[in-house]
């Protein structure tokens, strides 16, 4: 069976309710709502791991209590972790402001994240092989993201990316890249779907809320609805649709196609109707009743 690599940032997230987001110079009261693991790169790996597709995740984490209680909550998951300790910096963590309406802002640090070098990151993929997965996200140093999506190349691997936090750098890595998901305000900033498309990528999926997502590739355009549901809160839904549109075309030994978005859709309206992050998300027994 393949395999997937994620290599990216994992964080302890404190997510706060508030009545709504604070206007610069503010002090307002907020509701401490729960305290879960997070962190793009280990929410996709998460999720990934619950589909069934054997997992490695690789991230930096600091020698701090916060790297301890990390490494406690992902030996309770699906995957294989390996995680780099390094010395003198921080755990990377995230404050999330909920409003009431159910959208978020997230301020998420990365000093372990961008600590992880080259040599370390290409490690992770020791057991990689051809038709393998690489998933990344925008926390990594672009030296370290272009060293593992070229050792990827190397080995023959699919390549999976969500640019986000956007960085300057991405541009120089749409030719290493098979599959690329972003959201609207993503896509605007990157110069568009059809730029990325032209610049080498060849597959795009464009998550769009509540009203679904598109996949954008050879085939053309294919809009995938969303699935109704009561909004809570929406942190990790991008990524959770992300892992779970992978999961799903890996299991069937398929490219990305309209029935992984519509799996992933039904994946993410769960993770919105629910609390918190890793939390929210579906377990595997869930997901299992979803991949039909």
């Amino acid at each position: 069976m393949v395999k997937s690599f994620v290599v990216g940032n994992v964080a302890l997230d404190e997510t706060l309710s508030v009545a709504d987001f604070p206007a610069p110079g503010a002090s307002i009261f907020g509701t401490a709502l729960s305290r879960d693991l997070g962190g793009k790169g280990a929410n996709q790996a998460i999720v990934l791991a619950r589909t069934g597709l054997t997992c490695r995740f690789t991230a930096a984490v600091g020698a701090d209590a916060r790297g301890q209680e990390i490494a406690r909550r992902l030996a309770a998951e699906p995957l294989e972790a390996r995680l780099m300790e390094l010395a003198e910096v921080p755990s990377d963590f995230s404050i999330i402001l909920m409003a009431d309406e159910g959208e978020n802002a997230v301020i998420t640090t990365r000093e372990a994240a961008a600590g992880l070098c080259p040599d370390l990151a290409r490690s992770a993929l020791d057991t990689a092989g051809p038709g393998d997965l690489l998933v990344l996200q925008g926390n990594l140093s672009g030296e370290t993201t272009a060293a593992l999506l070229c050792e990827a190349r190397t080995r023959g691997m699919r390549t999976a990316m969500n640019p986000s936090p956007l960085q300057e750098h991405f541009q120089d890595l749409w030719t290493l890249l098979d599959m690329v998901f972003v959201n609207e305000g993503e896509a605007q900033a990157l110069g568009g779907v059809d730029h990325l498309r032209a610049e080498g990528v060849a597959q795009v999926v464009l998550t769009l809320g509540g009203r679904g997502a598109a996949l954008i590739d050879a085939a053309g355009h294919r809009a995938v609805p969303g699935v109704p549901c009561a909004v809570v809160d929406t942190t990790g839904a991008g990524d959770c649709f992300m892992a779970v549109s992978l999961g799903s075309a890996m299991l069937r030994g398929t490219g990305l196609d309209p029935k992984a978005l519509e799996h992933a859709s039904r994946a993410a309206a769960h993770t919105v109707a629910r609390p918190g992050t890793v939390g929210a998300f579906p377990t595997g027994a869930e997901l299992a009743r979803m991949l039909v």
